[in-house]
């Protein structure tokens, strides 16, 4: 009886994941996003398939927030096994361009907020000796991206934190795995010129980080690299 927290569970990569972790006998999923209606589709596709599906709603940028929504989540759950960090924003524009409020945004949405919520539950994970921690990387933290600066230097600090906090948990029994998916459907693309058959579904994300999930405690995969077949856009 799995208990999942996912962030940005609204739409996307979160709603794929929690559908994908919902299909398991007994799962019990904490949902968290900032978008309410989102969170509450999200909520009634995850307990058409059995799973007792919870909202959190929740700014995963602001810190007093974040400690709330861990209290209200343990109290209703306890201390999850897998903390799947996938709140995330993608803006583009020439650096030139980009404003320092701007940058900071997409640092705090796609960084910061993997650092607190991971803090929250981390001390409660390390006294159990078991959690696995899932960082919602991209193809972006390995390979520069013009007009993307704010999300690159994000997303590789995203590799370097889940980088981290695999070597500093890794004996107390904890399992961290960073996701690095290339192009994938999901909002950031809708309204693009690029056809959807060109990049990878939602679902296909969500079922490796299920199956990386799967594997026996004896065993991490440390980071998941996934790109269209066709290669990057």
């Amino acid at each position: 009886m799995p208990t999942v927290l996912i962030t940005g569970a609204s739409q996307g990569m979160g709603r794929a994941a929690a559908q994908a972790f919902a299909a398991l006998p007994d799962a019990r999923l904490a949902l968290v996003a900032r978008n309410e209606e989102g969170l509450r589709e999200t909520c009634e596709l995850s307990r058409a398939h059995g799973a007792e599906a919870r909202p959190f709603p929740c700014d995963v940028t602001d810190e007093a927030a974040v400690e709330k929504m861990g209290i209200s989540v343990r109290a209703s759950f306890g201390t999850p096994d897998v903390v799947l960090n996938n709140a995330g924003l993608f803006e583009t524009g020439p650096v030139v361009d980009i404003t320092v409020e701007a940058f900071t945004r997409q640092v705090a949405v796609n960084l910061t907020s993997a650092f607190m919520v991971t803090r929250v539950f981390l001390r409660d994970m390390l006294d159990r000796g078991s959690g696995h921690l899932f960082y919602m990387c991209s193809v972006a933290s390995l390979k520069a991206y013009s007009g993307a600066v704010a999300y690159c230097a994000a997303k590789h600090g995203v590799l370097g934190l889940a980088r981290a906090m695999r070597e500093e948990t890794r004996a107390h029994g904890l399992r961290v795995t960073a996701v690095l998916p290339g192009a994938t459907w999901t909002p950031s693309w809708y309204g693009s010129d690029v056809p959807a058959e060109r990049i990878m579904p939602p679902e296909d994300i969500a079922r490796a980080i299920l199956d990386v999930w799967r594997l026996s405690d004896r065993t991490v995969v440390e980071e998941l690299l996934l790109r269209p077949r066709e290669g990057d856009i």
